[in-house]
């Protein structure tokens, strides 16, 4: 009598003779991740005996490629949020997410490496080194996440944002909209996948609001990042694909 083998069945298929009670084994499916995501977060600072929550069970997902605004009035926990997304901060609670990879479960070098390649943040005052060029304020920034052709790129970064004839000035005697362009440079050259803007036109007037803002949908819509506004202005608000309420320290319906 002929036996047969369990080699002798096809890979994946059922065993000889027991088709009719095979079941297919479910497939895993990758991880439908956010660009950044929120879980149940809480966020609880304490001084002494005081304690001020800033964040109560803080639940947001913003997609890859998306502009998102986020509003709220003063102490509603808006900067938190963009502290914890930088990993400059911890949750007291709850699990941040961000780009595809839980932030508490990195090492140290690993978040070295997400705040120096992976995002870029955009201050609502300029953040630049008041000593170096535009050109070099940017090559630096490149140079700290490891790029070769940080001159280079630099240079090409500046001239996409129309600063090609500035980049040899140093930041005073660049206008507060110039200053703002050439973080939202550096955020394009190192190719940030996420970019956080902390109020980046809160002391820009009106005409160079819009010319940040442009620079700001430039990066996402050509160089494919997400992007999140914490803002007061309307104007920045409207423009940007979504907006998230904030208030005391979660997110309103």
């Amino acid at each position: 009598m002929e036996l047969s083998t369990i080699g002798d069945d096809e890979p994946g298929g059922a065993p000889a003779g027991l088709e009719s009670l095979y079941i297919e084994p479910e497939r895993p499916t990758e991880i439908d991740w956010g660009a950044l995501e929120f879980h149940d977060v809480f966020k609880i600072y304490r001084s002494g005996p005081a304690e001020t929550v800033a964040l109560r069970g803080l639940d947001l997902r913003i997609e890859p490629g998306e502009m998102v605004a986020i509003v709220g009035p003063s102490g509603s926990g808006k900067s938190t949020v963009l502290a914890l997304a930088a990993a400059m901060d911890t949750p007291s609670a709850g699990e941040v997410r961000a780009l595809e990879r839980s932030l508490a479960r990195l090492g140290e070098n690993e978040l070295a490496d997400y705040r120096a390649r992976q995002i870029a943040i955009v201050f609502q005052s300029d953040n630049l080194w008041p000593a170096l060029s535009a050109r070099e304020n940017v090559a630096t920034a490149l140079r700290l996440a490891g790029r070769s052709d940080a001159e280079n790129a630099a240079s090409e970064a500046l001239e996409a944002f129309g600063l090609g004839e500035r980049q040899h000035l140093r930041p005073a005697a660049l206008s507060g909209g110039e200053q703002q362009r050439v973080a939202i440079a550096a955020a394009a050259a190192r190719q940030a996948r996420l970019v956080l803007a902390d109020e980046p036109t809160g002391e820009l007037d009106e005409r160079n609001e819009a010319i940040v803002l442009e620079a700001l949908r430039e990066l996402r819509s050509v160089y494919d990042s997400t992007v999140l506004v914490v803002t007061h202005a309307d104007r920045v608000a409207g423009a940007c694909d979504r907006v998230v309420q904030i208030r005391d320290g979660r997110v309103e319906a």
